[in-house]
């Protein structure tokens, strides 16, 4: 998927609801040509957001592919929904990407290649739909072996969905290689997916085989690198989506844990009758759920303070956060990951 000139749908959503699109955008190899929203065409996306590449945003794939003159690889779905389902009004835009001979990149649970209509096109004219959350299908049960891969493991771990946990993740890596650490990112959702090129997309697996994915991800990997970075999903006081959580936990076996908070959030993101526990709290959680396959600790905390204008609150947020569950934490974006680093590397490559 790497070095594609693509277009990134977001009707609607761009930037603050298009997790997928924000995530391809900023750490992806690919060339973004266009952004696809309805509601914010005309504008382009350093209006909105200046950390990422610039591009037009337009209305439609026709005036995208007429902006890029042509020179357009693939469609990339940019939105990922609750339920994974496909809104009808964005098959205008995939019908015209597939027309003009572009492959069609979609992270949902509705899979583009179960629809006749886009099968038949994409037949017609050459061109391939990847449906990237379609799990491999020869997965298995875990087999308690991934502990004995030569890599030390690190799991990013939430206090809810959609704190950050990838960018977290990726974050983590670069500043490990930066330091000459041969770290490695291990994707288990459709964005992480996207970027890195391989994964698996653990939320769609059948639960029995749950942790057996993620545990192929860690043989895949483990005695390439030194330091593998899993990321993580969903929260472990999610009420719909702690089985993945929990899943990734005992499939990775992993060495350390890194916890992830976004400022503000008091409650489960589209479940706010549910109020978020004391950060310590999920301390205990995480580390006594792991204990009885393998035991594990958490080393760092990221937090994540996007919403937070005032760069001396930010830090006073993430000081706070940091103070409270008793480890070295940073927000990775806004502050650099090198203290979650070395939270990494005090309490998990030293050991």
């Amino acid at each position: 998927m790497s070095s594609e000139r693509i277009v990134v749908l977001a009707h609607e959503k761009f930037p603050d609801e298009a997790k997928t699109a924000l995530g391809v955008m900023r750490y992806g190899d690919q060339t973004i040509e266009a952004v696809l929203d309805r509601d914010r065409a005309g504008d382009r996306v350093a209006d909105h957001d200046a950390s990422l590449p610039d591009a037009p945003i337009v209305d439609s794939f026709e005036e995208a592919l007429a902006a890029a003159e042509g020179g357009v690889d693939a469609l990339y779905i940019g939105i990922a929904p609750i339920g994974g389902g496909f809104d009808e009004t964005w098959r205008d835009d995939v019908r015209a990407a597939i027309a003009a001979g572009c492959d069609v990149v979609s992270g949902l649970h509705y899979f583009l290649n179960e629809d006749e209509e886009f099968v038949e096109l994409a037949a017609e004219h050459g061109v391939e739909l990847r449906d990237v959350r379609k799990p491999p299908e020869d997965l298995g049960v875990a087999t308690g072996h991934s502990a004995d891969v030569d890599a030390d493991v690190v799991l990013t771990v939430g206090t809810d969905c959609s704190v950050g946990k990838m960018t977290a993740s990726l974050e983590i890596v670069e500043a490990a290689r930066e330091r000459g650490i041969d770290a490695a990112f291990v994707p288990t959702g459709q964005t992480g997916i996207m970027i890195a090129g391989w994964g698996n997309p653990i939320d769609r697996v059948i639960s029995d085989f749950t942790a057996g994915a993620v545990e192929d991800l860690i043989l895949e990997k483990g005695d390439e690198h030194d330091l593998l970075v899993v990321e993580g999903q969903g929260t472990i006081i999610h009420p719909a989506y702690s089985a993945v959580t929990c899943g990734i936990l005992h499939g990775s076996m992993a060495d350390g844990l890194v916890l992830c908070h976004a400022a503000g959030r008091e409650a489960i993101h589209g479940y706010e009758s549910f109020e978020l526990p004391p950060f310590s709290d999920y301390v205990d959680l995480y580390e006594d759920l792991a204990e009885p396959v393998h035991e594990t600790e958490v080393v760092a905390g990221a937090v994540n303070t996007k919403d937070v204008d005032d760069d001396d609150e930010a830090a006073s947020i993430v000081d706070a956060f940091g103070e409270e569950v008793d480890v070295p934490a940073a927000d990775p974006v806004r502050h650099g990951a090198d203290r979650i680093v070395d939270g990494i590397v005090d309490g998990v490559l030293e050991e």
